[in-house]
């Protein structure tokens, strides 16, 4: 099956069983069984290059959904609040399941299609009234987690380069303290990123920090 490339990350890259596994408490660090994708991972400090998270960010903390910018038969905000406000308090296995599937659930679109740009990082908002390419769902799977109070330290976004399709792509990992749980809208379950061996990661980032991975 072919999937859509996502283009902004050429720029960068040029600069630089399939079941559910237990999910036992989301780490505060590293995972215990070793590195993203076996990879060696180099921290790094600042978002200087990466200006399209550092807007998403700032936009996300001060948007504020109108009907102008989110009509009622268009934007999918209340579904998405809702979903959240239903998994308080529920088990981390139950809220990585319906995180995922719920955001899996919107269509795949171009960001030339959708901001007549090649280079765009939706929010949450964007995202649940137009849809969007694949790092928009791992941005708002990242939001997501983080509203059911999952902390920063365990959730990265991933850029990844897909080496059966040679393309780029963006997942969202998610670091327990025995796993690295892998989100992505081309699988539709949840998996370890030990049974994952078609992604090469190149860099990840949340909220504090991002990591160049190395061999």
């Amino acid at each position: 099956m072919h999937f859509p490339k996502c283009s902004w990350f050429s720029v960068l890259f040029i600069l630089l069983g399939v079941c559910f596994p237990s999910v036992a408490v989301f780490a505060q660090g590293p995972a215990a069984d070793g590195k993203l994708f076996n990879t060696r991972e180099e921290r790094k400090e600042g978002f200087g290059i990466f200006p399209q998270w550092v807007s998403v960010m700032r936009r996300h903390a001060e948007d504020h959904p109108t009907p102008e910018n989110c009509p009622a038969n268009l934007c999918k905000m209340p579904d998405w609040q809702q979903m959240i406000s239903s998994m308080r308090g529920r088990s981390a296995r139950d809220q990585l399941i319906a995180v995922n599937d719920f955001a899996n659930r919107f269509r795949y679109v171009l960001d030339q299609d959708n901001y007549g740009r090649s280079d765009y990082w939706a929010i949450p908002r964007e995202f649940l009234s137009l849809g969007g390419d694949c790092e928009d769902f791992a941005i708002i799977k990242y939001f997501s987690l983080r509203q059911l109070g999952v902390p920063a330290e365990s959730l990265r976004i991933v850029v990844v380069q897909d080496a059966n399709l040679r393309i780029p792509h963006a997942i969202l990992a998610v670091y327990t303290r025995d796993d690295i749980l892998i989100l992505d809208n081309q699988i539709p379950e949840i998996i370890s990123h030990r049974k994952v061996a078609h992604y090469v990661p190149v860099f990840s980032l949340n909220e504090r920090n991002w990591w160049m991975h190395l061999p």
